[in-house]
């Protein structure tokens, strides 16, 4: 059986454009779930604040189903419709994989 594969995405506006890019990010989520893409953990979603600069930017944790998952969403219509607008929305994303240390 594949692995989850546990995402963080941080999604970076450019300036003037957060609203927008929230909207898009809010639906990703429920997107992904419906396409089936997604394991069953929820999806956690985050309004940040960098401490040091002010800045604001959105915080994305979910688990992909298996490692082929993000490959196939690149090749989902529904997936794309959410992604590609988000593109001229963005200052940078950055896409990590989490492993787990320990459990707490």
């Amino acid at each position: 059986m594949d692995k989850p594969v546990k995402m963080l995405v941080t999604y970076r506006p450019k300036k003037g454009k957060a609203d927008e890019l929230k909207a898009l990010v809010m639906k990703h989520g429920p997107m992904l779930r419906k396409t089936g893409l997604i394991a069953d953990d929820p999806v956690q979603l985050f309004s940040a604040e960098d401490k040091r600069s002010g800045d604001g930017y959105f915080v994305e944790i979910f688990s992909w189903r298996n490692d082929k998952s993000s490959a196939i969403a690149h090749q989902t219509p529904e997936v794309m419709s959410v992604w590609e607008p988000m593109g001229p929305l963005l200052e940078t994303i950055t896409l990590a994989t989490l492993d787990e240390l320990a459990e707490a």
